[in-house]
């Protein structure tokens, strides 16, 4: 690693890990060393691991497939948001919805709805109704926009996933685990990542942390 690369992860806070009593067993080898009873990640592993996702992400932008995004943490949510947009690509933030992958053919159904109503509303098509139905429709298109709204123009289940924080995101994991979807995903030192097809171990609760990850896997992407 250069020592520029190096002290960009640095500054970013990338190597601050969570306290050793909630470290997980798989996570050990990648520390170097515990402070103040904190861990610390060994940056040039994280470097490593970042190097190896870059470049599947690198091969898949190549080939224009499709990346699902996900992290709904409060820390994750705006640059999530922000990385899918930058390649068009499908995200969640707010809530993982149950057989999002492993029942595509509803969650698509539901979507269709979705994009349905917002098209009626934006022609007009709606005013024929009275008030209070159309404020009806008005919550049915917020409350599914915050379920549905970072799918719309999925088509069909995508070709790999980005996890912020595989431990709270675990049904999406698990899901696209089920149907053989490569995961990347950025997990601290508290996250199993041993089934990870592409683990970065590295701080998922600073924004200057995923920020500058995110940005490297989009860089990757797009290049």
């Amino acid at each position: 690693m250069s020592k520029q690369n190096l002290q960009e992860m640095i500054d970013a806070g990338v190597h601050f890990g969570y306290t050793k009593t909630r470290r997980h067993p798989s996570a050990k080898p990648f520390i170097f060393d515990t402070k103040n009873k904190v861990d610390l990640i060994d940056i040039n592993k994280t470097e490593e691991m970042l190097k190896k996702a870059s470049e599947f992400m690198a091969s898949l932008g190549k080939d224009g497939k499709k990346v699902l995004f996900v992290g709904t943490k409060a820390e994750a949510k705006d640059l999530v948001k922000n990385s899918a947009d930058k390649l068009r690509m499908p995200f969640v933030i707010s809530r993982w919805i149950g057989g999002t992958l492993t029942n595509f053919g509803e969650i698509k159904r539901r979507v269709d709805v979705l994009t349905d109503l917002k098209e009626r509303k934006d022609k007009g098509l709606l005013e024929k109704y009275t008030k209070k139905e159309q404020s009806d429709f008005g919550r049915q298109i917020n409350k599914m926009e915050g379920y549905f709204g970072g799918l719309v123009g999925m088509e069909r289940k995508p070709d790999a996933i980005v996890i912020i924080d595989v431990k709270k995101e675990i049904n999406a994991f698990r899901e696209a685990k089920q149907l053989k979807i490569p995961v990347i995903s950025i997990s601290s030192t508290d996250c199993d990542i041993s089934e990870v097809d592409y683990p970065i171990l590295a701080n998922d609760a600073a924004i200057s942390s995923l920020k500058l990850l995110l940005d490297k896997l989009t860089e990757s992407y797009s290049a």
